[in-house]
């Protein structure tokens, strides 16, 4: 009879999710895993069968939390313009804030690190993408028939661009670009609506 396990399983998916966040795939040890979640390397691999599996696991949580906190500034009662204008915010406010920490977004990194390599999160991250420029797109459609979005503009190369954007701000973070550089990148790109 199998023991029953004595660890929040949540919890060191979210514990994990933090070391890949922070090292990267291929740096993040089974040694860090544990060290970070506090199990040792046979309850890691008995619960989550492999470093993969668990980094696909922690990859998916932190897309269901970024998706859910996208979702709740794109519901807001701010025009569409705004909240594409916010959104750039909080991008640029995340990576130069007060807890601004050089991580950057698991899933930016996840793409320019693993995906070329790794069709299962390769997939992982398109379907990802998909819930995020659709949600975006109705957005923009949204500004469009109130006339705070022209009209004339295809909304699904909008919304592309909108995506574009924040994955470059967060790059372009990373690579050393100041805030106000990043700022003017933003208000750039939302000239194009």
């Amino acid at each position: 009879m199998a023991r029953p396990r004595k660890f929040d399983e949540g919890r060191a998916v979210d514990a994990a999710m933090e070391a890949f966040w922070v090292a990267g795939y291929e740096a993040t040890s089974t040694q860090d895993l544990c060290d970070a979640t506090g199990l040792g390397r046979s309850s890691i691999y008995n619960t989550f069968k492999s470093k993969h599996d668990l980094f696909e696991r922690a990859l998916a949580r932190y897309m269901e939390r970024r998706n859910g906190e996208l979702a709740e500034l794109l519901e807001g009662a701010l025009p569409a313009r705004q909240k594409i204008r916010a959104l750039f915010q909080r991008v640029v406010d995340e990576e130069f804030g007060g807890g601004a920490d050089g991580r950057g977004c698991l899933v930016v990194n996840t793409c320019v690190e693993v995906s070329a390599h790794d069709p299962s999160v390769a997939a992982s991250l398109e379907r990802d993408y998909g819930v995020r420029l659709e949600a975006i797109r109705a957005v923009i459609e949204s500004g469009q028939r109130a006339g705070d979005v022209t009209p004339d503009k295809d909304s699904h190369t909008l919304a592309h661009l909108v995506i574009a954007t924040v994955c470059g701000l967060r790059v372009s973070a990373r690579a050393g670009v100041d805030r106000a550089a990043l700022e003017g990148v933003a208000d750039a790109a939302l000239s194009a609506f």
